[in-house]
């Protein structure tokens, strides 16, 4: 069982790594707890529209079984190719994803209970899929791709957006190396965690690893501790309110 932050004592300041542009539903959801949420991006997302991958959304989309990895993938993918009306088993990550493909027109949505990779691969539609189209970003849920291929599974693969890494400004470092009072990390993405903490002044990352971390997986959690951190809070998944019920053990 993972410490848990006492409710008399949890942290003022909730730190984002979520990409630019994207903090708004974790920001309403701290501060219906009261916390306030600092904003540190590691990139900002760019939907692609060149003529390679439209030919790879175009082949991705004709597989019996088509797997959404984020909310942007459906995004990108419906600015560039219709995907309602069509007979297909369409999979998504998590909830988010899926009310993404609902708003896009497709009307039968699956997801896993566990909001991951390993979640994704224990749907039955996965179970002995042969063909699946993964539609994503490049080094998006690298494993998933690597797991259906053992399996024996052909994944046309198409990246529809890509994460354009942003440095952190000089504002931001300035505010983390001035936080005086307790805060507490939030990671929903292995990518963004290490791409920040690559940026960050070692006296900074001293204080980082030594606060609580919020982590929406237990794959989360290894690679937290792999890289120093020694309070690991893991969540039921990666949503706002999953994320935040952590500090108390709710659901």
């Amino acid at each position: 069982m993972p410490a848990m932050v006492d409710p008399a004592h949890v942290p003022i300041c909730l730190i984002s790594l979520r990409p630019a542009g994207q903090h708004d539903a974790l920001r309403r959801a701290a501060a219906r707890r009261g916390l306030r949420l600092l904003a540190v991006s590691p990139w900002r997302l760019q939907a692609r529209s060149d003529i390679a991958t439209r030919l790879a959304l175009s082949t991705a989309l004709r597989a019996p079984v088509v797997v959404f990895t984020s909310p942007m993938a459906v995004q990108a993918a419906a600015a560039l190719s219709p995907l309602g009306g069509q007979t297909r088993q369409w999979l998504a990550v998590g909830e988010g994803t899926a009310m993404a493909l609902r708003q896009a027109g497709v009307t039968a949505v699956q997801t896993p209970t566990r909001m991951d990779s390993e979640g994704l691969l224990a749907l039955p539609a996965l179970a002995a899929a042969e063909h699946v189209g993964l539609v994503t970003a490049p080094g998006g849920r690298g494993m998933l791709a690597g797991a259906l291929q053992q399996r024996g599974a052909r994944v046309d693969r198409a990246d529809v957006y890509e994460r354009l890494p942003l440095p952190l400004p000089a504002g931001v470092l300035a505010r983390l190396q001035a936080q005086a009072g307790p805060s507490v990390l939030a990671v929903s993405s292995a990518e963004a965690l290490q791409c920040v903490l690559g940026q960050l002044p070692a006296d900074v990352l001293d204080r980082w690893r030594q606060q609580p971390a919020i982590v929406a997986s237990a794959r989360l959690g290894q690679l937290a501790r792999e890289r120093g951190f020694v309070h690991i809070l893991q969540a039921a998944g990666p949503r706002p309110a999953q994320m935040l019920a952590a500090l108390d053990g709710s659901d």
